[in-house]
């Protein structure tokens, strides 16, 4: 797969302000300062997420419209300590929500410091994954932070840790590394979830 046009459709939290269009949502998740919206913007090759200064500034999902045939649905990020308390409520429960209720969610891509390995936020979002039945496709970013041994050790770890059936992705975009496999096992998602909707 290419991505050769994306389009912001809208911002929502609560579920009667997702879009209507029957398509495949891939959604987005990490922990903030992650390096989400960079991971974004290069996997889309154009300026599609804001990247901020300080990290825990997306507050929506925000969906794009990729190549009129699939939502990129960019999460809020998590775990951010100077969001208000009452907002970081709502979050959970309207995320948790699209997260496991969402019939279009064809899987969500989990984004993973390769510096450090999953925190326990991003095992919580695991196991609430697991339980929903939802498709994971991991990815370890900041590739070009650690060297090659470190490198193939948390991706050895982190595959056995989150029980996952192939390696996490390893990505750098300051290296330029990784899209291409991201790509496809992004298309693999898309096209399982089409399947299950042609077998339904």
């Amino acid at each position: 797969m290419e991505i050769r046009n994306v389009t912001f459709e809208r911002s929502a939290l609560d579920g009667g302000s997702r879009p209507r269009r029957w398509l495949p949502h891939l959604a987005v998740a990490g922990r903030s300062n992650v390096g989400k919206s960079s991971l974004l913007n290069w996997l889309c090759r154009r300026q599609i997420a804001r990247v901020a200064k300080a990290p825990g500034k997306t507050r929506m999902l925000n969906f794009f419209l990729v190549n009129e045939s699939f939502y990129l649905v960019d999460l809020p990020g998590y775990g951010y300590a100077k969001v208000r308390q009452e907002l970081r409520e709502q979050w959970g429960r309207e995320l948790g929500n699209y997260l496991t209720t969402e019939e279009r969610l064809a899987g969500v891509m989990t984004l993973i410091d390769i510096r450090h390995g999953p925190t326990p936020l991003d095992l919580e979002l695991q196991e609430m994954l697991l339980a929903a039945g939802r498709e994971r496709l991991v990815v370890l970013t900041k590739a070009d932070k650690v060297n090659r041994s470190h490198r193939v050790k948390m991706q050895r770890d982190v595959q056995f840790q989150l029980g996952l059936p192939r390696p996490p992705v390893v990505t750098s975009v300051a290296k330029g590394e990784g899209r291409k496999l991201l790509l496809e096992q992004m298309e693999e998602l898309i096209d399982l979830w089409k399947a299950s909707e042609r077998g339904a």
